[in-house]
């Protein structure tokens, strides 16, 4: 899922601040692409939060809709929430399976990582690109 959302950049003594209206989140960045990047690292994490808490996601406004005040720099980030969780959800996961007795004798034969295999036809058979950035 990819999607757009508006954020505004405001110059802080030490810092370029980033308020992203629609997520009611800010963040903060050293120069305008730490930024944005931190933008989108903030708005890709939240998203993935909301929607793991079973929450839909908010559209994202219009730019038009969103009001900076005088010196801040209204502008767009991107972010593909699946990219994101590929990335950085990597934990590993339990999972239980059953199997014919004389096809795991000949596996553990030959030393089939069970794991491995599974996870390479699940990836597979989901049509998960390899690339994960």
């Amino acid at each position: 899922m990819k999607l757009v959302y508006p954020i505004i950049l405001s110059k802080g003594d030490k810092y370029i601040i980033v308020s992203i209206p629609d997520c009611e989140i800010n963040t903060q960045g050293d120069s305008i692409v730490d930024a944005i990047e931190m933008a989108r690292d903030a708005i890709s994490l939240w998203c993935l939060c909301e929607l793991e808490d079973g929450r839909e996601l908010p559209a994202p406004s219009d730019i038009s809709t969103i009001h900076a005040k005088e010196g801040d720099t209204l502008t767009l980030v991107d972010v593909d929430i699946e990219a994101y969780q590929r990335k950085y959800e990597t934990r590993a996961v339990r999972k239980n399976l059953t199997i014919p007795y004389w096809l795991n004798k000949k596996a553990e034969k030959q030393r089939v990582n069970f794991s491995k295999i599974l996870q390479d036809a699940l990836i597979q058979h989901l049509d998960v690109p390899l690339n994960q950035d």
